[in-house]
């Protein structure tokens, strides 16, 4: 028997998408959050219906579209939480796809969102480190253009100082880069602390 650690147990509940082209389930913890805004928590269908089956977790919402085996029909979940809770991450993960995150996806020198690649502020060869504090996205040409120089003799300025983000900024910042396809049955679950309109 294998024993997973915590963050293979947590990255099991958000699925590559070639699984997730056809009824995808959005997975909540159970208190109702998704486990993951960026990348969105998501299973293939038939592994919300396994689980289901397992009694693992509580279908809230479904698809028209049903499968069936010998003996049951069910109709494909579209959102589904966990029985158990899953403690959130409060510790993030220095990637390059969270740094990104964190920059919202654009250079922090110019604020183009293309070409994108990431810089040491104080340049490595001047003592600068490869941290959240000193490395920010940044546009392929902003980059050369600054190369191995200062920001000062870069003549470059930065939108805003890098730093640590909290996890909860992270969350914040993936609920506003929603994924391509977004089932109409999720939206009250992604959103749920959205001002309301009177």
């Amino acid at each position: 028997m294998t024993i997973q650690t915590e963050a293979e147990f947590r990255s099991s509940f958000v699925r590559e998408a070639a699984g997730l082209r056809h009824y995808p389930a959005l997975v909540l913890n159970a208190d109702y959050r998704p486990l993951s805004y960026y990348p969105l928590s998501l299973w293939p269908w038939q592994e919300a219906v396994k689980a289901a089956f397992l009694d693992r977790v509580s279908i809230v919402a479904v698809y028209d579209q049903v499968v069936r085996s010998q003996r049951h029909e069910i109709r494909i979940p579209s959102v589904v939480v966990l029985k158990d809770y899953v403690k959130p991450q409060k510790r993030v993960a220095f990637t390059r796809f969270n740094l990104f995150l964190r920059d919202e996806f654009r250079c922090q020198y110019c604020g183009s969102p293309h070409d994108l690649t990431f810089d040491h502020v104080v340049p490595r060869s001047r003592g600068g480190t490869t941290s959240w504090e000193n490395v920010v996205a940044a546009c392929s040409p902003c980059n050369l253009r600054k190369a191995n120089k200062s920001l000062k003799a870069s003549g470059l300025k930065l939108m805003r100082p890098p730093r640590r983000p909290t996890a909860e900024e992270m969350r914040n910042a993936g609920r506003r880069f929603p994924p391509n396809h977004l089932h109409e049955s999720w939206v009250d679950y992604l959103y749920w602390d959205a001002e309301l309109e009177t």
